[in-house]
């Protein structure tokens, strides 16, 4: 059962690892509009999180390096709670 939940909260991580890499990717994509779905979801579900680091880092020359801090934390996280938990297993 415990391995089950740790397997299931790591596919969430990697899951949301994918849609930022898919927002960031479509962030060059001049066309997209943002107001029709499925780009309104992947938006909406990474723009909570994105805006965070953006508060802390602003963009240099037009570029945006937030993502990149963001993925990162988030990969720390992920470890770190994956980690802890198969610890306590």
């Amino acid at each position: 059962m415990m391995t089950n939940l740790i397997y299931a909260i790591n596919n969430l991580f990697e899951i949301y690892f994918w849609i930022i890499l898919v927002r960031c990717l479509l962030s060059f994509v001049p066309s997209i509009d943002w107001y029709k779905q499925p780009f309104t979801f992947i938006k909406d579900s990474t723009d909570i999180y994105l805006n965070l680091f953006r508060k802390i880092i602003p963009p240099v020359n037009g570029l945006d390096f937030s993502p990149i801090v963001a993925i990162i934390v988030l990969q720390i996280v992920q470890y770190m709670v994956v980690n802890g938990l198969l610890l306590l297993k």
